[in-house]
């Protein structure tokens, strides 16, 4: 079994990646970032892809996060990509571009829960755990006893009569020039609407915005479920994408 998998996180504005040692559940080798073609088309995306991939000279199974549904390797929504890829084998498409290697295509922020729930944050916790990827949109992780649902995709609750990541996400943060008292407060309004719907024991915090918890987690109101930042940050995407990688070969 290998013991370093290529991982690769596709975001709403940036495509990383890195080698993963899986044994420590870290990047082997300083991540390569290239910014997201706009538009996100299909085939843009599986260039800058395949650009991240060479960067590294590798060879072998590679595995990529997608925001949006993936079902058998089929991306089946596409809220902060190219519509464009509603329906596309994106498997396919992806190994055509890396000239054959074998691709796993999974949910970005079901990589970073499956990561998180291995090496990270939510190591050895059982009951209901939710992580929440905040970056460009909002994406979950949903686990029960360990064991994911995938595809939840809780960033598309309505809130306010708004999708929630419309409202919450950091982009919404930014392009609102919102203060982090003023965010946390509709950060909070969201968490307590999926405690409502789930009664998560643990949420787990993750996106770019994870390396800095003290700007917002004590500001956070209203929630009785435990909050912590990821452990492996935002590299989460890219040691969970590695990760299904491997377990595709097996």
């Amino acid at each position: 079994m290998q013991t370093q998998i290529m991982g690769v996180d596709i975001g709403g504005s940036g495509i990383k990646g890195a080698p993963v040692d899986l044994e420590r559940g870290d990047l082997a080798r300083e991540r390569h970032k290239v910014l997201t073609p706009q538009p996100a088309t299909p085939e843009g995306v599986a260039g800058c892809v395949a650009e991240v991939v060479r960067h590294f000279g590798w060879t072998g199974p590679v595995g990529v996060t997608f925001p949006g549904v993936v079902t058998h390797g089929v991306t089946r929504t596409a809220a902060n990509v190219d519509p464009g890829w509603v329906g596309t084998d994106a498997a396919a498409l992806l190994s055509r571009e890396l000239d054959g290697s074998p691709v796993t295509v999974l949910n970005d922020a079901d990589a970073a829960g499956i990561a998180e729930m291995t090496y990270g944050a939510g190591r050895g916790r059982g009951g209901t755990v939710i992580l929440l990827t905040l970056g460009t949109g909002i994406g979950s992780a949903l686990f029960t006893d360990g064991r994911l649902v995938s595809n939840s995709e809780l960033g598309h609750l309505e809130l306010k009569g708004h999708d929630a990541e419309k409202r919450a996400s950091v982009k919404a943060k930014d392009d609102g020039d919102l203060s982090w008292e003023r965010w946390a407060r509709r950060l909070s309004r969201y968490l307590e609407h999926v405690e409502m719907l789930f009664s998560p024991d643990l949420f787990i915090l993750g996106g770019g915005v994870s390396r800095r918890p003290e700007k917002f987690l004590p500001l956070i109101e209203g929630v009785r479920a435990e909050i912590v930042p990821a452990a492996l940050q935002n590299n989460a995407g890219i040691v969970g994408a590695a990760m299904a990688a491997q377990a595709a070969q097996r």
